[in-house]
């Protein structure tokens, strides 16, 4: 009869283990999943700023740190594409193609919305961080001076509250001539 007890507890103890290892191993798992697909909607989306800052820059001369300024810019404002026909013979400049009417070029204006992002893009959920509740990029801008001694305009987005504390995502930077995303 204790044989049978002890054998019922050891089994017990065994399956009580058994849990607990195949627990500890899938937190991770779930964890770098879960930071995974988070992550890639947030780089998304990043992506989606950087590309507005560089069109805004573009216009502009300089990048902004505020959502509200590059959400109107993205809803109402337009940037010039050239529509080149023709092409330019090795023998000539453009100018002079341009002057015997064997090229021409014709600036558009064309919506910062239809040219630079999907079809469904919505410009106002730019500032939100994905899976964020509500939480708004961190967006700043400035000038740097570089080792060469020239003055940058830059600028910075990242994610104030990231899923996993060890890894912030963030594009630009403050400190550096650069638009390229720490991912990258």
């Amino acid at each position: 009869m204790k044989n049978k007890i002890i054998q019922g507890i050891l089994i017990v103890g065994i399956v009580v283990l058994a849990f607990l290892i195949i627990h500890s191993v899938s937190k991770p798992i779930k964890f770098h999943q879960e930071r995974d697909k988070r992550y890639s909607k947030i780089i998304e989306r990043l992506k989606q700023i950087r590309t507005a800052e560089i069109a805004f820059y573009d216009k502009f001369g300089y990048y902004t740190a505020n959502f509200d300024s590059l959400i109107q810019f993205i809803k109402t404002d337009s940037m010039p594409i050239v529509k080149a026909i023709g092409t330019v013979p090795d023998t000539l400049t453009e100018e002079e193609a341009i002057k015997l009417k064997l090229v021409f070029r014709d600036t558009i204006n064309i919506a910062v919305k239809d040219t630079l992002f999907p079809k469904n893009f919505i410009p106002d959920s730019l500032k939100f961080v994905p899976y964020g509740n509500g939480v708004i990029f961190d967006l700043q801008a400035g000038e740097i001076i570089t080792g060469s001694k020239v003055k940058v305009k830059v600028f910075e987005v990242k994610d104030p509250k990231p899923f996993d504390p060890t890894f912030q995502l963030k594009v630009g930077s403050l400190t550096e001539a650069t638009t390229s995303g720490n991912w990258e």
